[in-house]
């Protein structure tokens, strides 16, 4: 208020009718004018916050912002949020480790989650939804070069047209160099004839994860846990289409629009492209 009449009454009175010091005036009347200065930041935050659906955290954000242009660090950000009272909604998951007997295939991966080029190393596991007892199974492949679903199906019952599916479209992505490592768990539906004969076929080296041991496929996992995390757990379905429909969605903002920061914040098609353009 006493800034807002100190144009046309003396600075003093004011003061004075207002029982306020003149250093709490400055002081207050700096605070405004900073919050005035990030009053276009503030709002450039909130538009990359809804967004990303709340899943953005401050570092996130502050990639985005940078991403575009903005020269920002990435402690106004965390503090313009704080004021916003904006928090990603998205809370990190923790996986437990357990002992397991050596596979018949062996773990040719060994926890060497890096990858140099792309079409080098793939994870790949099945993960199941349930919907009002109506039961949901999502099979991808992913590439550990930059971490972007290569593939994927999903069907109603885990059966081997499941893992097939996913893999046949996969396979049909490689050129006639590549000739990736694929890394799963020791299910079934990868040990079966069909499924290893591909492989072979196509030149893709297998690699199987100790037994009961998830770390061992823990990129596969993580993926797992943010789709969930950012999406399934989210969000009501009253169908398993209109999961379906969802899932696809996400796993497209994932490939297209997700930053990551180990990517220098680029989503994982932004980075593989850069790559290939270089």
């Amino acid at each position: 208020m006493v800034l807002e009449l100190k144009q046309g009454h003396p600075l003093a009175v004011l003061l004075k009718v207002a029982e306020l010091s003149r250093s709490t005036f400055y002081y207050q009347a700096r605070a405004q004018q900073l919050e005035d200065r990030h009053a276009g930041l503030k709002r450039r935050i909130h538009v990359l916050y809804e967004h990303h659906k709340g899943r953005y955290g401050y570092r996130r954000i502050t990639a985005a912002l940078r991403q575009s242009g903005e020269q920002v660090n990435h402690k106004t950000v965390q503090r313009l949020m704080q004021h916003l009272g904006l928090k990603s909604l998205v809370r990190p998951k923790k996986y437990r480790s357990y002992r397991g007997q050596q596979a018949s295939v062996p773990n040719l991966l060994a926890r060497q989650f890096h990858a140099e080029r792309p079409n080098q190393k793939w994870v790949t596991d099945v993960t199941e939804f349930n919907i009002r007892g109506e039961k949901l199974y999502l099979s991808p492949v992913m590439d550990l070069y930059n971490g972007e679903i290569v593939s994927y199906s999903m069907q109603k019952q885990p059966q081997y047209s499941l893992v097939g599916g996913m893999l046949k479209k996969a396979l049909a992505k490689l050129a006639d160099q590549d000739a990736p490592l694929l890394h799963s768990d020791q299910g079934w539906q990868y040990q079966m004839s069909a499924y290893r004969r591909k492989l072979s076929e196509h030149g893709v080296i297998q690699s199987m994860s100790r037994k009961g041991n998830c770390l061992d496929n823990a990129a596969m996992e993580s993926f797992f846990g943010t789709l969930k995390s950012e999406y399934f757990y989210l969000n009501r379905f009253d169908t398993i289409e209109q999961l379906q429909a969802g899932i696809r969605h996400y796993i497209h903002y994932y490939n297209h629009e997700r930053i990551k920061t180990k990517l220098k914040g680029l989503s994982p098609v932004q980075y593989r492209n850069q790559a290939l353009a270089a």
